[in-house]
């Protein structure tokens, strides 16, 4: 079937299976390969992308239910005021390691901040939660979210 859904500001007809999972249109079919997929169970985070400027799993949600809202990837999260402010405090802090999960964790950090600004510790750690880095650079993470945020933090490159 064919299904048109906004993807980065650009209305985008696939022919698929409106089971598919959007993970695998983005990746698959629309060959934006930021997204992730981690666990395909909707646990990790790695696929991670904006529906309507809230974080959503790819992974699980089927193509049929994007409808007309507009979905955003990594691939144009630094097209946003936020965006661009968390991906250059990604680079000050130097949070990636490995990166795998990377992609996810600035789109969650992203929708945490298009809606809290000054986010606290809980809020941050809410809004996290669910982003698994295996590299374990929490601290990192926390850093550059504060950064973006223009809150004080440590220095994260000697945590």
């Amino acid at each position: 079937m064919a299904y048109t859904i906004a993807v980065n500001g650009t209305a985008r007809t696939v022919e698929v299976d409106g089971d598919m999972p959007l993970l695998w249109v983005l990746r698959d079919v629309l060959d934006l390969k930021g997204s992730k997929f981690g666990c395909g169970e909707d646990l990790c985070g790695a696929c991670t992308v904006h529906l309507d400027g809230a974080p959503v799993r790819s992974c699980m949600l089927p193509i049929s239910r994007v409808g007309k809202a507009a979905v955003t990837t990594i691939e144009a999260i630094g097209g946003t005021p936020v965006g661009r402010k968390v991906q250059a405090a990604w680079l000050d802090v130097d949070v990636v390691q490995c990166g795998y999960c990377q992609a996810g964790q600035i789109m969650s950090a992203t929708a945490l901040l298009a809606r809290t600004p000054h986010p606290t510790d809980q809020d941050i750690d809410a809004a996290m939660a669910g982003n698994i880095c295996r590299c374990g650079t929490y601290p990192r993470i926390r850093a550059a979210i504060k950064k973006a945020a223009g809150l004080p933090t440590a220095d994260a490159r000697t945590l």
